[in-house]
């Protein structure tokens, strides 16, 4: 397996596992860290769409994996090909584990496929894994940013 198909970040946050599930799954938090700001659709049920608008990237209907609350959630994201429903085929899969550690949780983030994934010229920028490498970097601060200040 090349050493380039899956990315995993972990971050602490200083809230509840519930908290922090509901930023990952519920419209209105979905829309705040990872999109333009409106709800996020989320039909939250395996084979579901959650829908992520990326803004000038694109909209993304994801289709829902594993729904495990408030312990795991995972879903197929087309990156590099924006308007189509995600399949196996044509996707990543997202996977978020939530652990409580302390009074808080500690949030795992794991992308995979893309060793697999045939991704077009002019989606390399923004669906490849160096770029989704950094984009996970930054949300995680994101989601425990955002899952915080909710907390306060």
């Amino acid at each position: 397996m090349s050493t380039k198909d899956r990315i995993e970040k972990e971050i602490f946050i200083a809230a509840p596992p519930t908290r922090v599930w509901a930023v990952i799954t519920e419209p209105e938090h979905v829309g705040s860290w990872f999109g333009q700001g409106e709800p996020a659709p989320v039909d939250l049920r395996p084979g579901g769409t959650m829908f992520l608008d990326h803004g000038e990237y694109g909209q993304f209907p994801t289709t829902i994996v594993d729904v495990d609350p408030p312990r795991r959630f995972s879903y197929y994201w087309a990156s590099a090909y924006p308007g189509e429903q995600a399949t196996p085929q044509n996707a990543t899969l997202v996977e978020f584990t939530l652990t409580p550690e302390g009074d808080g949780t500690r949030l795992h983030v794991a992308e995979s496929g893309f060793a697999a994934l045939t991704i077009p010229e002019n989606r390399q920028e923004t669906a490849s894994y160096e770029s989704h490498d950094g984009g996970w970097a930054g949300q995680v601060e994101n989601i425990r940013d955002y899952t915080e200040k909710l907390a306060g």
